[in-house]
């Protein structure tokens, strides 16, 4: 509870969360009177920090800025244009098929919105539709890209909980896939509802040049998922291959330049620079998380309540639904998740689909107020009231809820392609 305490009043102060988690950590060393063990703390930092998997990251998100800037987001939205667009509400579809193009490189859910808010959003407005609504499916069809492979909160889960990162590769396809049939359903029931416009043949791509000028860019997610998922890459060696075809890619397109180059590696290193500031403070609080044993009294507080393991689940729901309403992703996975997840292991719970389970909803948050940071982004891209966007994003975020529910209490959607692929 102290630790709690002094990390909810560092967060209302407005202060950096990884400076708030890591000073309150070691007020609670020296108030517990545990500083003697702090004299272990610089090496456990570094054996905490010191995984393979978190190579695959930086590389991965090097790849996916050099597609942003190469341009990738125009030849995938010009080819689903050119088959999609024809349709009632076309450009919505359009909007959902391009984030799970995108998301086999991007694997970012503030960076798809980026993208599309840049660029499809003015499209749709131009062809009659709400601006309201281009925002909001815009938002809601990004949260596509975090769980379709690769991703790097996968990444982040995999290597901080040391759940194997190509197993969740393969969990993350179906729940991904499931998330765009439910988003263009909806985005069909409003086309159909509210008269939305469907391009005529003139307006759009030919299905040929499109297809040929998007192939590299659809092509990159299935070497990197099929190296992957059997056995021919590691997704460090799959994240080395994606930035090399990266640069290939956004050469061909001729939008690439050298300083495009220096801007998109400066931009990793200040991300990774902010995310291992993260790390740092939550392996401080982990590891007087484990000499205080918290996962150790949750779980005899569980066991006092009864809870089952689908109970069980739905509170850690509960709790990174609301950790994802206010917090930076990947800080609320590392705060959470080794607090939570030993209870849940310790329950019989599979470590793949509790980490779909985790990552889905975290992600979730990204859609939903006070502090979601796909709204942010949307509402300074397309210059949109934050709480006007927010309204017309609320349906498709409970709709991203209630999917969550059904990944919560049906395992095999999340289960069966690792388990068809011999990985768990």
């Amino acid at each position: 509870m102290l630790i709690l305490g002094l990390v909810l009043g560092g967060v209302l102060s407005g202060a950096a969360i990884a400076y708030v988690i890591g000073a309150a950590s070691i007020a609670t060393f020296i108030l517990s009177d545990n500083v003697r063990y702090m004299a272990v703390l610089p090496q456990r930092l570094f054996s905490q920090l010191d995984v393979f998997a978190f190579l695959a990251m930086p590389l991965f998100i090097f790849a996916g800025d050099l597609m942003n800037r190469g341009g990738l987001a125009s030849a995938l939205i010009d080819f689903c244009m050119s088959f999609l667009g024809r349709l009632k509400g076309g450009l919505g579809h359009v909007n959902v098929m391009t984030s799970v193009f995108f998301a086999g490189v991007s694997g970012s859910a503030v960076s798809d919105a980026a993208a599309l808010g840049n660029s499809l959003v003015p499209e749709m407005q131009r062809r009659g539709y709400p601006l309201d609504y281009a925002a909001a499916i815009t938002g809601a069809s990004s949260i596509i890209g975090p769980i379709i492979p690769p991703s790097s909160i996968l990444i982040f889960y995999g290597a901080l909980m040391q759940t194997s990162v190509t197993a969740l590769f393969a969990a993350g396809i179906l729940p991904g896939l499931l998330l765009a049939a439910v988003l263009m359903a909806m985005n069909a029931f409003y086309a159909w509802r509210d008269d939305h416009p469907g391009g005529a043949d003139s307006d759009l791509p030919k299905i040929l040049p499109s297809f040929l000028r998007a192939l590299p860019a659809m092509a990159l997610p299935v070497i990197i998922l099929g190296g992957t998922l059997f056995g021919f890459m590691t997704p460090a060696e799959a994240a080395a291959v994606a930035v090399i075809a990266a640069l290939g890619i956004g050469f061909a397109y001729r939008m690439l330049a050298l300083q495009d180059l220096w801007d998109s590696a400066l931009r990793t290193g200040v991300l990774l620079g902010a995310l291992f500031i993260i790390l740092v403070a939550i392996s401080t609080f982990s590891y007087i998380a484990a000499l205080e044993q918290w996962p150790q009294a949750i779980a005899a507080t569980i066991d006092r309540w009864g809870l089952g393991p689908l109970q069980y689940l739905m509170l850690v729901n509960v709790v990174f639904l609301i950790a994802g309403m206010a917090m930076d992703v990947k800080a609320a996975v590392a705060l959470f998740a080794p607090i939570f997840v030993p209870v849940a292991l310790a329950m019989g719970i599979d470590p793949v689909h509790l980490g779909i389970v985790i990552c889905f909803n975290i992600t979730t948050g990204l859609l939903s107020p006070p502090l979601g940071g796909v709204l942010l982004i949307l509402a300074t891209t397309v210059n949109i009231n934050y709480w006007r966007l927010i309204r017309a994003t609320l349906p498709f975020f409970f709709a991203e809820v209630a999917l969550l529910g059904v990944l919560t209490f049906v395992p095999e959607i999340s289960l069966a392609l690792p388990r068809a692929l011999g990985l768990v």
